[in-house]
């Protein structure tokens, strides 16, 4: 091997190893890999951000724009209250469910989409008396097979359809991957209505009455006229059962104690970290006397003015309660009125991630509370105003539901509460639904290039104000962009440095041993590897070169390679962090690292046993 394809097979390798530790986000290491590639010559200055323009790129972030409108103006509502069943049995629920989460995965962003559908799913759930991640599993599994159909149902489909052009072969069309991809996509579905929602672990009781997701952590506070003080933590045991409380952890004077004695004496001003459940928690507190801990910081701020509210108001970012209700009213609803009750789930590109309740200043900026916190049934004794935010946390928010809801908005949390589907403004949600048919309909019958006829999409909204234009950049997921637009250089590294043809020569004759048939499956099995433990537009965007290698030493069509990376790019089911719809229902379902598998492996087996046949049948080799 030469020193070029030295260099970026280890730049390569460390790239992968990154990714799969996980220790910093995919476009960081995205970035450092090509900016390893430029630094060791393997990439040209001049071209080190040509990635930035490639159309793949523009059409993702466009795509992205164009779902946003789709989910803003209502249309999708519309869309689910006309197809979803009002009484059917729960296999006919969850196929129709399934199915609709996978329509709408081929036309938009299918974590929006899975987004949407989630309060409808845990609806659903409840009435038909399921644990939660009964529905949300296959629900999210079938918005990523949906994303499988369409040049634009997933990121990995662009970039595969990118790489087909740089062999000189032209881009895949619109519908070029819907022969193969709509049979994987019907076979999945059918097998997850019939059979695999019933292979997903129960992690709720059935018959639960609302969405319970496990215990949360609390912090009160013991005033000084409370009935704790004075009493040990084993006199007021008594009321803890009664509310299927218990107290987890303790802070006195800033000094945190872990499993704190049942011996040990309350005293004014103490705060208890308890685990129950909200219902019960009103009881609890109302029974001891006690005080949720951002109650009595925001009645101690609203008895200060604004200068030394500065200094006492949590997370007032250095600016007081009274000024705070001047420029955001609804902090003045906040303290009175219609305070409500809400649970948010944290999305894996939310804002939130790494983040604390005391850096966000909620009630300085949205008048909310955050007054508990899930996480997969894990308990966590620190501080919750310190606590960091992890994808697929749940958390429970207090005050005006308008103000939760912008909350939500900002930060890129869904709402898990019921909702009524409604449409909120017609004649957007018909202006939507228009422009993305139009737009897909310029790319499918080949009158502009998908990036430009997305592009003119895109524009269409903002013309018709369906997206706002001062949102519109807040609807591209720039994460996802930095990634595909830094790696796209590096993986033409390892085209032009014959990296890939070593690559593909090696698994050829020590794997597959020039079997075409073989190496198709062994391309698709790695891929799909690859993606259950790391983003799945890097793993194709590592894979395509490779696929692409090994057609040519097998002298073969590289169509069918290409296609074999899509599907596997696309099929991350056995971990939550294969793929963003797994980690967004890790928390509402209270699912463990080792649950996916079990729907996930017989899926993924499936998806191979049709997918070789259907990918021979439509591009031979």
């Amino acid at each position: 091997m030469t020193q070029d394809q030295v260099e970026i097979l280890v730049i390569l390798s460390a790239t992968v190893g990154l990714f799969l530790w996980g220790r910093w986000r995919h476009d960081m290491v995205a970035m450092a890999a090509l900016l390893a590639c430029v630094f060791a010559g393997l990439v040209p200055r001049g071209d080190a951000f040509a990635g930035f323009g490639h159309p793949a790129v523009i059409t993702v972030a466009c795509v992205l724009v164009l779902s946003r409108g789709l989910q803003i103006s209502g249309a999708v509502d519309a869309v689910t209250r006309r197809l979803l069943p009002a009484k059917a049995g729960p296999t006919v629920t969850i196929g129709a469910l399934t199915g609709l989460g996978a329509l709408l995965s081929a036309f938009m962003n299918n974590v929006g989409a899975l987004a949407l559908l989630m309060p409808v799913a845990i609806q659903i759930a409840a009435k038909q008396k399921l644990t939660p991640g009964r529905v949300l599993m296959p629900l999210a599994f079938g918005s990523i097979l949906g994303g499988m159909t369409t040049l634009i149902g997933t990121p990995p489909n662009l970039i595969v359809s990118g790489f087909r052009a740089s062999t000189g072969s032209g881009s895949f069309a619109m519908f070029d991957f819907t022969p193969v991809g709509l049979a994987v996509a019907a076979a999945g579905l059918v097998f997850v209505a019939l059979v695999g929602w019933r292979l997903v672990p129960a992690r709720e009781r059935a018959g639960a009455e609302g969405f319970e997701i496990g215990a949360y952590l609390t912090e009160v506070r013991v005033p000084e006229e409370s009935k704790a003080v004075g009493k040990t933590l084993r006199g007021i045991g008594g009321e803890l059962a009664k509310a299927d409380a218990q107290v987890v952890g303790m802070v006195r004077n800033e000094f945190r104690v872990s499993a704190p004695s049942p011996g040990r004496v309350l005293r004014a001003n103490d705060i208890l970290v308890i685990e129950a459940e909200p219902e019960s928690l009103s009881t609890l507190l109302s029974s001891l006397g006690l005080k949720l801990v951002e109650d009595v910081k925001v009645a101690a701020a609203k008895n200060e003015s604004a200068e030394k509210a500065t200094d006492t108001a949590p997370d007032s970012g250095g600016r007081g309660a009274t000024q705070a209700q001047e420029k955001n009213p609804d902090t003045k609803a906040a303290d009175g009125g219609d305070i409500g009750l809400m649970e948010l789930a944290v999305r894996p590109e939310s804002d939130l991630i790494s983040r604390s309740a005391t850096d966000l200043q909620l009630r300085t900026r949205f008048g909310i509370n955050l007054l508990a916190l899930s996480r997969q049934g894990q308990r966590s004794l620190r501080r919750l105003r310190s606590e960091r935010f992890r994808a697929g946390d749940v958390l429970l928010m207090q005050g005006p539901p308008s103000a939760v809801i912008s909350f939500a908005n900002e930060y890129g949390c869904v709402p898990l509460a019921e909702r009524e589907l409604r449409i909120p403004n017609q004649r957007q949600a018909v202006t939507a639904a228009v422009i993305m048919a139009a737009a897909v309909a310029g790319a499918a019958f080949g009158l502009m290039p998908a990036a430009i006829a997305f592009a003119a999409g895109a524009l269409a909204l903002l013309l018709f104000r369906v997206v706002p234009p001062r949102t519109v950049y807040g609807a591209v997921d720039w994460p996802v962009i930095v990634l595909l637009a830094a790696l796209m250089p590096v993986a033409g590294a390892m085209a032009s440095t014959g990296a890939a043809d070593s690559l593909a020569r090696l698994l050829l004759q020590n794997v597959a041993q020039g079997n075409a048939i073989l190496a198709l499956t062994l391309i698709l099995v790695v891929t799909m590897t690859l993606s259950d433990f790391m983003n799945n537009a890097a793993t194709a965007a590592v894979m395509c070169p490779i696929a692409i290698g090994t057609a040519t030493q097998l002298e073969a069509r590289p169509d069918s390679f290409l296609m074999a990376v899509a599907l596997g790019a696309s099929c991350a089911f056995l971990t939550p962090i294969g793929h963003q719809n797994n980690t967004l229902i890790l928390g509402p379902s209270g699912f463990r690292f080792g649950d996916y598998w079990r729907l996930g492996l017989p899926l993924e087996i499936l998806v191979i046993a049709i997918s070789i046949p259907m990918l021979l049948l439509v591009w031979p080799l």
